[in-house]
């Protein structure tokens, strides 16, 4: 777990003397404690079984070997992270009195999870352009996509998000933290960290809203412009089961993208006010426990090759046969 790992660095660090915050939680829903970490591990449990499955199943099976499954096993991958790095920690705080963690394990939560977003925000763009090059150029599409290219493009997504998380943890963390330390949020997030600095953060908002505007909004218009070319080219199909199968090669990934943007999108975009604090840990709850799981389900449901695939590795009995295979 991750946030073993937080304390384990910590500890090798020798940090353990540092500075302590305080995560708040669900605090204020004291009698709804037991019922949340039974909800959010059943939740748990089913996101990183489903998304295991996802890359299973894009690994072993060649009818998926194709640069629409490559992404979208990264994409697996990166919410088994997002969700080790989140979940486990807020699981054991909800059983807990003192909501602890040390200015290190903090920050280095926070560094993933801004990578982890980041990494997420732009896979998500490289997805909606290889749909635009399968439906708009699909003539080119095998040599625009190859798999060279592929791997370029989400190395491309890992690489990007360095800057941003690197730059923006150490900056926060430079700033002095005063009054309670109690952090109003269930994981170590910029906007509840912010809130307890007591020194001028004007340039540091700044530079934040600059970085979410190539995180989160230029993703967002290049993946609702390829969305508006891929449409104005499926209403040309004559037929009309025609503009249904190329429709439902994308209507998976539309889904989770709008899913993605509406949550994260509303926590980061929103303007501060007295109500928001305790609103924020709910919208959060959604891209952090929410979201990760609908994601292997809507791309099982809405994907009859998905299906297909899932049927062909435990209906033959070779699961455990493609599992090995897989870790060798």
């Amino acid at each position: 777990m991750l946030f073993l790992f937080h304390m384990e660095a910590t500890e090798a660090l020798g940090l353990r003397n540092q500075t302590y915050f305080t995560l708040q939680g669900f605090s204020h829903l004291a009698a709804l404690q037991v019922f949340l970490f039974v909800e959010i591990l059943l939740m748990f449990l089913i996101t990183m079984t489903g998304n295991f499955l996802i890359i299973i199943v894009a690994t072993t099976d060649p009818a998926l070997h194709t640069p629409m499954y490559y992404f979208l096993k990264n994409l697996a991958f990166m919410e088994i992270c997002f969700t080790l790095d989140v979940v486990p920690k807020m699981l054991v705080d909800l059983l807990l009195e003192r909501k602890a963690i040390s200015f290190s394990a903090c920050a280095l939560q926070l560094s993933l999870v801004i990578l982890l977003l980041t990494s997420e925000c732009f896979l998500l763009g490289a997805m909606a352009y290889d749909r635009y090059m399968a439906i708009c150029h699909h003539l080119h599409y095998v040599v625009g996509m190859n798999s060279r290219v592929c791997f370029h493009m989400v190395i491309t997504c890992w690489i990007a998000a360095i800057p941003f998380s690197i730059g923006l943890t150490s900056w926060l963390f430079s700033f002095p933290f005063c009054g309670s330390k109690e952090i109003e949020h269930f994981f170590c997030d910029i906007a509840p960290l912010l809130d307890l600095v007591c020194s001028d953060t004007y340039l540091f908002k700044l530079l934040l809203f600059m970085a979410t505007i190539v995180i989160i909004l230029i993703p967002f218009a290049l993946t609702a412009a390829s969305y508006i070319q891929i449409t104005h080219t499926i209403l040309q199909i004559p037929s009309a089961k025609g503009r249904c199968k190329a429709f439902s090669t994308c209507a998976a990934h539309l889904v989770v993208v709008t899913l993605f943007y509406c949550t994260a999108g509303l926590v980061h975009l929103k303007p501060k006010s007295s109500l928001w604090a305790r609103s924020r840990k709910l919208v959060a709850l959604s891209y952090t426990v929410v979201t990760p799981m609908l994601n292997p389900i809507i791309y099982s449901l809405r994907n009859t090759e998905v299906k297909l695939a899932l049927r062909k590795t435990f209906g033959r009995g070779q699961f455990v046969n493609k599992v090995t295979l897989l870790g060798q």
